[in-house]
This record gives structure tokens, sequence and C-alpha cells, in this order.
């Protein structure tokens, strides 16, 4: 999963892959229309290696509560009946939290008055994970349990997404599992840095009526905007691996793997 989904906030103007040891590569979409690339190989090699490159053109902006529909701008809110069996599974929790940990923590952000502003609901809930937790680069296999996640303080990109996702969920929210790529700004202004550059990096997309799939990014405290570049959208963190694959030889073959990710801006 390298190439970025095209959209009307992101236009691929062209994108190339060169793979070593020489490749039979086809391509398909999968079930959340991400386009995947697989690679045969037909000789034996000391290293696997993948080239990507691509230029986009993005439009990304940063959403304000104003836009969403006049019946979502405050929580709690229901879901058009015409949209709401397409989003179900997006709803769905799929991971458990017996003591409803998960489940208290979100609703620390609600209102008790019984109205929430949509927009802040999320905007706090989003903040909170990137002021309140330890960002930790891991480099295990997966992604660590939201109850870990929580109990810890602390955590990776895809572990901040997968707790956020988990969260809004509880509060019966939509939410996908986003991987790709993340632009510093810092890197060609006096901007502050952002945490996550130099290689793969995820975030959540949230439905809300009248804007659709808003993207949140808990590690950074981003909220749309044109710093994220989309690859892969699924429902759960274990069906957007950058790259998978079997290999023939022994298991102590494999020497350990090394990830670049450059993105500047033209």
């Amino acid at each position: 999963m390298f190439r970025p989904r095209d959209s009307h906030d992101i236009s691929l103007i062209d994108t190339s892959i060169s793979i070593s040891p020489t490749a039979e590569i086809h391509y398909y979409h999968d079930p959340f229309n991400n386009s995947i690339t697989v690679a045969r190989f037909a000789e034996s090699t000391s290293e696997l290696r993948f080239d990507s490159s691509f230029r986009i053109e993005h439009y990304g902006k940063v959403i304000s509560g104003y836009e969403l529909e006049p019946y979502a701008q405050t929580y709690p809110f229901i879901y058009d009946n015409d949209e709401l069996p397409d989003l179900m599974r997006s709803i769905e929790r799929r991971y458990p939290d017996p003591g409803r940990q998960i489940s208290n923590w979100a609703r620390r952000f609600l209102d008790p008055s019984g109205k929430t502003d949509t927009h802040t609901l999320l905007a706090s809930m989003n903040a909170a994970i990137k002021n309140d937790f330890l960002y930790v680069e891991r480099y295990d296999q997966g992604v660590q349990d939201p109850l870990d996640t929580l109990r810890n303080g602390s955590g990776s990109c895809r572990d901040y997404a997968l707790f956020l996702m988990e969260a809004v969920r509880s509060l019966g929210l939509a939410a996908r599992f986003v991987t790709g790529y993340l632009y510093d700004p810092s890197l060609d202004s006096d901007e502050p840095a952002t945490v996550g550059g130099g290689s793969t990096h995820a975030w959540v997309q949230i439905c809300l009526p009248g804007v659709g799939w808003v993207e949140f990014d808990p590690t950074n405290g981003l909220i749309g905007g044109a710093n994220l570049i989309r690859v892969a959208v699924v429902r759960d963190p274990s069906q957007a691996v950058p790259v998978r694959g079997v290999y023939t030889g022994s298991a102590k073959d494999f020497l350990g793997m090394s990830v670049e990710v450059n993105v500047t801006r033209e």
C-alpha cells in the first residue's frame, strides 16, 4: 500500500515504483477501494527493496464546526437513515472494554447539560491524546490494544489512532483507520515540527454529516489540513499493513527492515 488515494482534495499527478529484485507486478482495488500493488518474484536475492515515488496536488483544509449539518452541530445526533446501514461497521467497536474505561474517558468531554458542541467535543478528544499521552516510536508488529494505550498513557501514531477510533465509536460515531504519509511544514518554514514524519503515519477519519469523513491526527492534534496524505482507509488497522508478504528461506534469513519517507513541497 504505497499509492495515495485520488480524491477531490488529492490529485495524483504521477507515480512510480521500482522493486528489486525484478518482479511481476499487477494492481487491484481492495474492498475499501485502496490501491494494492502485488509483486511476485522468480529469483533469489539477498535484499528486498521497494522505491515508491509520487507527485500530488493537495487541497486539504481545516474543517470548522459551522460546516456540519445543523442537526449534527451538537452531540448526540443520529446519522441519516439512508447512510446508517453503510456506516454501521465503522461504528461497531472491535476491541473489548469490559470496565468501560475507554467509554468513560470519552464521556469526560461531554457537557453535563446534555448537549455538547460536536466540533469542540472531537477537537478536545484529539488534543487530549496529543497533550496527555507520551508519544513513543514502536517497531513491534501490530497495534497496541486501546486499553493498554490508556493504561500506559503512551503509544505510537497507530496506537493513538486506534484509541481515538474506539473512543469515538463508544459515542456512536463512525470512524475509520487511515495509513499514509505526513508532510512536516517545519522543513520549509519556521512552523513547529510535527511528529511522525520520516516514516509511514496513521490517523483517523470520523464521519460528520455535512462534511463527510474528516481527518483527525491525535499524534499532532491536527484536524483536516493539507499535511496528511491518505494511502489506505480501512475499518481496522490489521487491514492497512503497508508491506505484507512471504518469502522462502529460514527464519534467520531475515536481517531487519528500514523505512524512509521523504515528503517535500514544490
